[in-house]
């Protein structure tokens, strides 16, 4: 049986795995479903239609699955789906999905989001992502896998994160950040790719140059950007990194793409 503490709350209709443990004074909605070795810490609520992986430990005052802070909801069935073996620090905050963004929000598997982490409605996060204190995510945002977001950044609805990215704290980021890249600023703009994410990912030194080689293309002060992609995609065709950012371009966006501050900067 789940170990319920005597002052937490379990509404009826709510499915956890037999070895859940649900810590003092939190909450756990009618519709939730919590997998294996799920622990819930003090304070804890989870609402709405939301489904937690196994092995996710959640801490004090997070907030999870409750309505979205989106004035177009109007209470339509939507729901929260949060993969396996997840952090969730204290203070977390993840909504549901709406009716104008499919009607789901979904977190992957083996992130850390530590405290203060809002995710909004709508989102899609990737495997092994980590959100630092504070990153906040607008609705509709895209973060792929391994990618990193800095304390106290911003990311603008409908913003997409490439994999591997890397985000700088306190950074606002208006634009689609590139696989690979690293991105800060108050306005963000690139700052070249990702070295240390990259090679701690175990990505070959021949990959690393033919990002570097690739990169500097696609910026570079010749041509147009379509004109550029096509170029990097003939070069570089059998390079699955390389083609990660000529696919990630080419993708249908509502975005355009961050540039770097300087449009020569090497990578």
């Amino acid at each position: 049986m789940a170990a319920i503490h005597p002052t937490a709350v379990v509404e009826p209709g709510a499915k956890l795995a037999d070895d859940v443990v649900v810590g003092p004074y939190s909450i756990v909605g009618g519709e939730v479903e919590l997998g294996a070795g799920v622990r819930l810490e003090s304070h804890v609520v989870m609402g709405g239609r939301t489904r937690l992986g196994a092995n996710c430990h959640v801490y004090p005052f997070a907030s999870i699955g409750l309505p979205p802070q989106d004035l177009k909801y109007r209470g339509e069935p939507s729901e929260l789906i949060i993969g396996s073996n997840n952090t969730i620090r204290e203070y977390v905050t993840m909504n549901p999905g709406t009716e104008g963004g499919g009607m789901v929000t979904r977190v992957g598997d083996d992130g850390l989001f530590m405290v203060g982490v809002h995710i909004a409605h709508d989102c899609t996060i990737g495997n092994n992502v980590i959100m630092a204190n504070n990153a906040t995510l607008g609705g509709h945002v895209v973060i792929g896998d391994h990618a990193v977001l800095g304390g106290l950044c911003a990311v603008h609805q409908f913003v997409r994160i490439g994999p591997h990215a890397m985000v700088g704290g306190m950074s606002g980021v208006e634009h689609d950040v590139i696989p690979y890249a690293s991105a800060m600023g108050e306005r963000a703009c690139l700052s070249g790719l990702n070295i240390i994410g990259i090679k701690r990912h175990g990505f070959s030194r021949e990959d690393i140059h033919a990002l570097r080689r690739a990169y500097r293309l696609f910026f570079s002060q010749d041509g147009t950007m379509a004109e550029r992609l096509e170029d990097v995609a003939r070069r570089f065709p059998d390079n699955r990194a390389v083609m990660d950012i000529v696919e990630f371009i080419r993708a249908d966006s509502s975005r355009a793409v961050c540039q770097p501050k300087n449009a020569r900067a090497a990578a």
